[in-house]
């Protein structure tokens, strides 16, 4: 995708396709124009890409890891966009009723439920894990109300090298600000940013407690089962507007 067919963009987030994601990784992206799915990089049996924790709707310190079965056709250097479902439908099944058994008794349910039933039905022998990971964001970001656009970075030219890498994407997709997670803040050259002129903006959680709670280690299913998508979403627009 060229830079010229790109939608103009004030910011962007660039981070890799997550099960069900935690909600410190959905509020970075809720909070950005453009969401790069970063998918040319290798996939990580031990990360999110292929699982989630869900927490106890009662208890969130009580957790259990919602996984799914995926191939690597080119075994550990297998790129995220190429590893695939390995069996569909026990992927379906894990799905629909490992959520449902964590959080049926909430109110909010039958809104979480229906946004993750489209993914269900969308599940081939052919269905890339990344995709499921995806499908599983976006419908969480629907019940957020979010308006941004998606781009895959394996549709763009970029560095090899890992910050030029990031300012390469943040340009092709017209952002002016790249939004940084904690964890990459370690880590980030600001020198490729500022050769092209571009803003880096740390996208800081507040204190793991209340909505907040394991932010950064259990999927943002909880908290939207817990509290609800109007609030969920009120705490991440309070949080975008902090300094």
């Amino acid at each position: 995708m060229s830079r010229q067919n790109t939608p103009l963009a004030r910011s962007c987030a660039i981070h890799q396709p997550n099960l069900l994601p935690r909600l410190s990784t959905l509020a970075k992206i809720h909070a950005a124009d453009v969401w790069v799915v970063l998918d040319d990089v290798q996939f990580a049996r031990r990360d999110y890409q292929h699982r989630a924790r869900l927490a106890a709707l009662a208890d969130p310190q009580h957790r259990k890891w919602l996984s799914i079965e995926t191939h690597l056709p080119d075994g550990r250097a297998t790129l995220i966009r190429d590893a695939r479902l390995a069996d569909p439908h026990r992927t379906a099944r894990r799905l629909g009723q490992l959520p449902a058994q964590f959080y049926r008794t909430s109110p909010h349910w039958p809104l979480l439920r229906s946004a993750l039933e489209p993914v269900l039905r969308s599940l081939t022998e052919t269905t890339p894990t990344a995709a499921v990971a995806e499908a599983t964001t976006l419908a969480l970001l629907s019940l957020l109300g979010w308006r941004g656009s998606v781009v895959r970075s394996s549709d763009l030219s970029a560095s090899s090298d890992r910050s030029a890498r990031l300012a390469d994407l943040t340009t092709a997709v017209s952002a002016d600000t790249y939004l940084c997670g904690t964890g990459g803040l370690r880590y980030l050259d600001p020198r490729p940013f500022a050769e092209q002129h571009l803003n880096v903006r740390a996208f800081r959680p507040p204190a793991a407690d209340g909505l907040w709670t394991g932010a950064a280690q259990i999927s943002a299913l909880w908290a939207l089962a817990a509290y609800g998508p109007s609030d969920v979403r009120a705490a991440i627009d309070h949080q975008r507007a902090a300094p």
